[in-house]
């Protein structure tokens, strides 16, 4: 298990050192520049600019610069928010995706589980059907969609919740964000822990349990949804990065100062030390979510660290 452990961290840091240089160059390749999009500025104002953020240095040099800040996760400064460093607009924009991620993370969890066991355990009836074609629906809509019919029905028809803004996070201001940003990771859910449910259920141990005469609740909750949660542990790993970060779509509909409308405006300014250095951010938890999901995994099945470690 450590060798394992050992090799994934050492994976992660490879994972982040390709993000890392995939981005920047690419960055690089864009046409135009971080202040291209200034209007009369002149040429020697321009070219002080550039030098005080280091643009006139050679791209390898300024590669190189960039890995050593990050090494010690100086991210360097944001060339549009005034007297900002990355770090500064990172710290500032993730308790709030956060605290919006969490929430909607959690509510996912605890709706979606109960009721793709219900679906599984009602297969092909009514229940089963009516669930499977609502998670079906909510996850073939899209985010912007779903936020957009949230906002006209509860904020412009009913008038029961703000259509916007974020209110200091008060509950008032979260519950529409929140149901748009969880609506696609609840129905994957769903889906997931139903056909994961299908599976256990024809399986021979199931059969064997039943037969021995245990009520249909034990057999639930002991033998089937523990196996069955394999694949569910799995998928929050990805699942939870990307909640946490905040949704780019929900944050810039709803108004909300997260990460994930940060990163869009840093893309739309060319603000290249943020769009790094949030790229970076995202991966990290990625790979370290996906670690942690690995570890629970290995503790719940113990078929998964025999097979990692061989």
């Amino acid at each position: 298990m450590a060798r394992y452990l050992l090799q994934r961290i050492i994976t992660m840091f490879v994972v982040a050192f390709v993000v890392v240089t995939a981005t920047f160059f690419l960055m690089r390749a864009l046409p135009g520049g971080p202040f291209s999009s200034e209007r009369n500025v002149p040429p020697a104002i321009l070219k002080n600019l550039e030098r005080r953020y280091n643009l006139n240095k050679p791209i390898h040099e300024q590669y190189l610069d960039y890995l050593k800040g990050v090494l010690v996760w100086d991210l360097g400064p944001s060339f549009k928010y005034k007297g900002l460093t990355v770090n500064d607009v990172i710290n500032r924009g993730f308790p709030v995706s956060a605290k919006l991620g969490g929430i909607s993370l959690l509510l996912s969890i605890i709706v979606g589980i109960p009721l793709g066991i219900l679906a599984a355990m009602k297969h092909n009836g009514v229940t089963d059907r009516t669930i499977s074609g609502l998670a079906i629906l909510t996850a073939a809509a899209p985010s912007f969609v779903i936020a957009g019919v949230l906002q006209y029905v509860f904020a412009y028809r009913l008038g029961w919740f703000p259509s916007a803004t974020w209110g200091d996070g008060k509950l008032r201001y979260i519950v529409l964000p929140v149901l748009a940003l969880s609506s696609y990771n609840l129905a994957w859910i769903v889906k997931l822990t139903r056909s994961s449910m299908l599976e256990v259920i024809n399986q021979d141990y199931i059969r064997t349990a039943r037969a021995k005469g245990l009520r249909e609740i034990v057999v639930i909750y002991r033998h089937m949804i523990k196996n069955a949660m394999v694949p569910v542990i799995a998928s929050l790993a990805p699942m939870t990065a990307s909640i946490l970060t905040g949704s780019f779509i929900v944050e810039n509909v709803f108004g909300i100062p997260g990460i994930g409308r940060e990163f869009v405006q840093s893309i739309t300014n060319r603000d290249y030390t943020v769009t790094l250095g949030m790229t970076l951010f995202f991966c990290l938890l990625l790979v370290g979510f996906t670690l942690i999901a690995d570890i629970v995994l290995a503790f719940i099945d113990p078929r998964v660290r025999l097979e990692k470690e061989g």
